[in-house]
């Protein structure tokens, strides 16, 4: 049974729940090998919440965090929770004009950002893009940008706390409700403008406890956080609720499968949450062969399409006991569905689960009607997980959310007999192929089967006949060959004609976003840019 059973409903009471349950345990391992117990960070916590309330942060503001994942990124996230504040987290992998464009949304009035990291240097990045309600950069490293006078750096800005008593922070929690606003975050941005995600408290803690029983997660687990902090998978039921169950959490920068499979050896890492291509990853490397990867325990795994011997490869040479899927979207605290730890490798792989406890979870057709089992329509969703509103957007809220309270996620998928949910596409992705219903994510599955392929992704281009036709971009297996002939004569023993792709693309790899879903808009854009170039 996982360490998460507290009944707080804020929080910054759920995590001194921890403090108070897992005081002397180490609660997170920097990857340079520092290391706080719980609490140490607490007192880190608390000293950020005293240096925000400093910068003239008042309850109900939004404070941003634009940075790779790092210890700081946590102590600033708690210290927000802490004061009243919202958190409004930044993709790291965005420019300034995108980073811009989420703080002037958001009304951010202090940002806590990277200095120079890899190839960025964010506060040089945003410069002078910075939008008029944002009023002070809190800076963690060295950055080659003229910061202004308002500006930190992370030292100086808990130097601030002295300034004021913990009192203070102590009565900010205090008056926090679970509808109070925990935090925005922005939608990936794939199809339009972001919108930003308000969800309150309550329903959080709430999602992460389901998730973290599903998981099985306890004070035992060292849990290694690759997913990236601004994204729920990395944040929500990361490292926030690895520390809500009282485990040791190390946060991970960047994805290096080498730099990951010595980390699990060194640090005898039990649970690794990841994107299908990490475990590609690591699977493919050759430095897994003489890896201890004896402490690896559990996992979950999504956003793409999977195959079943894929599960069973994470099982069989991972060593991972639990291996489940699940699915979600930001509009939902992130978590609709988990599949269950005694779940066969196919349902795991072909299923995204049942929907957690209290949820209503639905497949209808065009008029809203619930469908029988195994029949594919819109995913709709209710409960207590649904946002509670997209941000200064009554319209797109009301479009999103009905009037019965269904969340409209824009995914086609189908419920089978026992409730598990079988992702079909996005009801954008869906392309008719000579009057025939065409869902790429169906046909993705059918590709995962194959031994070559590492990595599959269909959309549908346009074509004179047949309206439009499938196209595969396909990302092969280290040391396999295929033509793309080979391929299409595979595809015709394998699935329908009509679901057969028409056009091959082998690449060295898939455009994704850093949640690990590959961004289908980037290879529609190329089919068009090639098709013009070929014209």
């Amino acid at each position: 049974m996982g360490g998460l059973s507290t009944p707080a409903h804020t929080a910054p009471a759920a995590f001194r729940a921890a403090v108070e349950r897992y005081a002397d345990r180490i609660a997170v391992i920097a990857e340079d090998g520092g290391a706080l117990s719980y609490t140490q960070l607490d007192a880190l916590r608390m000293q950020a919440a005293r240096a925000l309330i400093a910068c003239g942060i008042e309850a109900g503001d939004r404070v941003a965090i634009w940075a790779q994942n790092r210890v700081e990124w946590m102590v600033a996230g708690l210290a927000i929770h802490a004061v009243g504040a919202v958190l409004v987290p930044l993709n790291t992998r965005m420019k300034g004009d995108e980073a811009a464009y989420i703080l002037g949304k958001s009304g951010a009035r202090l940002l806590v950002c990277s200095g120079a990291w890899l190839a960025q240097d964010y506060p040089l990045l945003l410069d002078s893009k910075r939008p008029a309600t944002l009023e002070r950069l809190v800076v963690l490293d060295d950055s080659t940008a003229a910061l202004r006078a308002a500006d930190l750096r992370w030292d100086d800005f808990l130097s601030l706390a002295e300034r004021i008593d913990a009192s203070a922070v102590e009565a900010r929690s205090a008056a926090l409700t679970g509808e109070s606003r925990l935090d925005i975050l922005f939608t990936s941005g794939t199809t339009g403008l972001p919108k930003g995600v308000v969800t309150g408290h309550a329903q959080n803690l709430r999602v992460i406890a389901d998730w973290s029983r599903a998981m099985s997660l306890s004070p035992a687990d060292r849990y290694l956080v690759v997913n990236p902090f601004f994204h729920s998978f990395g944040y929500k039921v990361g490292w926030f609720g690895g520390l809500l169950s009282g485990c040791t959490v190390l946060p991970h920068a960047m994805f290096d499968a080498g730099a990951i499979l010595r980390r699990i050896a060194e640090q005898r890492i039990s649970v690794l949450p990841g994107p299908p291509t990490l475990f590609i990853s690591l699977l493919d490397d050759p430095a897994r062969a003489q890896a201890d990867l004896s402490s690896l325990r559990a996992t979950i795994t999504g956003a793409a399409a999977i195959a079943p011997t894929l599960i069973e490869r994470i099982r069989r040479e991972l060593g991972f006991t639990t291996v489940l899927t699940g699915y979600g979207l930001t509009e939902t605290c992130g978590v609709v569905a988990l599949c269950d730890a005694s779940d066969d490798a196919e349902t795991i792989a072909l299923t995204s689960g049942k929907a957690i406890p209290d949820i209503e979870l639905r497949c209808v057709d065009a008029q809203g009607q619930a469908l029988a089992p195994n029949q594919s329509g819109e995913i709709v969703v209710r409960g207590y997980n649904v946002m509670q509103a997209y941000l200064d957007d009554e319209a797109a809220t009301r479009e999103a959310v009905d009037e019965q309270g269904w969340l409209h996620t824009g995914d086609v998928g189908s419920l089978d007999e026992r409730g598990y949910l079988r992702i079909t596409d996005r009801l954008k992705d869906l392309y008719i192929s000579g009057g025939f219903n065409c869902y790429p994510a169906e046909i993705e599955r059918m590709l995962a089967a194959h031994p070559a392929i590492a990595q599959a992704a269909v959309i549908g281009i346009a074509d004179a006949r047949m309206g439009e036709v499938g196209k595969a971009c396909i990302v092969l297996r280290p040391g396999f060959q295929l033509e793309a002939s080979e391929l299409i004569a595979w595809c015709r023993e394998h699935m329908a004609n009509y679901k057969v792709p028409r056009v091959i693309e082998f690449r060295a790899s898939l455009p994704t976003n850093p949640g690990g879903k590959v961004m289908k808009f980037q290879l529609r854009e190329d089919a068009v840019q090639g098709a013009q170039s070929a014209a």
